[in-house]
């Protein structure tokens, strides 16, 4: 069929999709509504959206507006491991898969208006039950890729890309093979599976309820490869927006911190959100972001090792240790390449975490440990466990008479 060249056909008619319907006996319906059946080789787009609301990843919104406002951020908290950047009410943000998009992905299109659709929890494990239940029901090799629309930096508009996949490569690989000059191609690797994504979303499109589209003819990279093949991992992303935990200083400069908290205490749960979502961020060496709660009879301690400290850190009603943890089963800290870039994502750590607060109205001071003898010094204060570095410490609460960009 490649040489008769490529084939993309949307797959109209399918009903709305619920929790526990049988997706894959509804795609086949719609391949032979479209006049076709299933051959080897051949390749099923289907949109995430779908595959989510057979697998029951839906959040009820409540009737009135600041309940569904309220909804859409817990459900974006909920979802993102760590927030890349934010303007207003937009977030952009990481999620576990590893995908950045909008609100963590976190969608109410073509939901009914009553509900947010969620990404499926492993689209590369939903694609791989859905390849198999077509295969149990029409008995061909089938490849599945599980589609979302994401924007992409420095280019307008948005197209869809692979977010599950099964059945063939994510990549074909063209590195060491030469081009039509004969120059050899050192880093070449085509986004397959992203490209199916695109082509089928042309002919599916936003708002004509075609969530599926079959391919044929496409050129099957080798292997049986993931869409989480395609996350460029964070120590080869020049353009990650982290820095050391004292860049986060030069990322605040211009805009003043709180002078002030008040004394109410900060709701735990919210905290426990933030330093959960900061604590998801992937660091080099296996190594944790941990940020922990300084006891009251540490806190004089713990402040005065970092002396001279602004006077608002003794106020605040809470107030974190910003550490790093080796990771489980080793002592000590890791060397060379792996240390420098626990480091620099570490500084990402700790903007996820005062990004969090400030989403949930919570005004942060942040105030870097340092040099490494000033950083025993915390350590020793504070009683941290051998191997744990603290990056420094963070004092949370309600701002008072000025708040600053991160103080709600």
């Amino acid at each position: 069929m490649r040489d008769r060249g490529l084939w993309v056909v949307p797959l109209a008619g399918m009903p709305e999709v619920r929790p526990g319907d049988d997706l894959a006996r509804l795609l086949l319906e719609a391949v032979g509504r479209a006049g076709l059946a299933l051959a080897d080789g051949d390749v099923l787009a289907v949109t995430s959206k779908v595959v989510a609301k057979a697998e029951g990843r839906l959040v009820p919104l409540p009737e009135d507006p600041a309940g569904r406002e309220r909804t859409l951020q817990e459900a974006v908290a909920a979802e993102t491991a760590r927030v890349v950047a934010r303007r207003g009410r937009l977030v952009i943000a990481e999620t576990r898969h590893g995908l950045v998009g909008a609100n963590a992905l976190v969608d109410a299109s073509n939901a009914g208006g009553d509900r947010l659709v969620l990404l499926p929890a492993d689209p590369d494990a939903s694609a791989a039950r859905l390849r198999a239940g077509l295969a149990a029901l029409d008995g061909h090799d089938v490849a599945v890729v599980v589609t979302d629309t994401l924007g992409r930096p420095w280019r307008l508009g948005q197209t869809d890309v692979a977010v599950g996949l099964a059945g063939m490569g994510a990549l074909d690989d063209w590195r060491g093979r030469s081009d039509g000059d004969g120059r050899p191609l050192p880093v070449t690797e085509v986004a397959v599976a992203d490209e199916v994504a695109a082509a089928a979303d042309l002919v599916k499109g936003k708002a004509s309820r075609v969530p599926a589209a079959l391919l044929r003819g496409v050129p099957h990279p080798e292997g049986d490869g993931r869409a989480r093949d395609l996350v460029r991992p964070p120590a080869e992303d020049l353009f990650r927006t982290a820095g050391t935990a004292e860049d986060l200083l030069a990322f605040l400069e211009g805009a003043p911190p709180p002078d002030g908290f008040r004394p109410d205490p900060v709701d735990p749960d919210a905290l426990a959100r933030a330093v959960a979502a900061a604590g998801a961020v992937p660091l080099p060496g296996g190594q944790r972001f941990r940020a922990v709660p300084v006891p009251a009879a540490a806190r004089t301690a713990g402040l005065a090792a970092l002396s001279p400290t602004p006077p608002v850190l003794a106020t605040a009603p809470a107030l974190l240790a910003c550490c790093l943890a080796p990771a489980a089963g080793r002592a000590g800290r890791p060397a060379g390449e792996d240390a420098a870039g626990a480091e620099l994502a570490a500084g990402g750590a700790v903007r996820t975490l005062v990004l969090g607060l400030h989403a949930l109205g919570v005004g942060t001071v942040f105030e870097p440990a340092g040099p490494a003898d000033r950083a025993a010094a915390v350590a020793a204060a504070l009683g941290l466990d051998p191997g744990w570095r603290p990056l420094g410490l963070l004092a949370a609460g309600h701002p008072g008479s000025r708040p600053g960009f991160f103080s709600g």
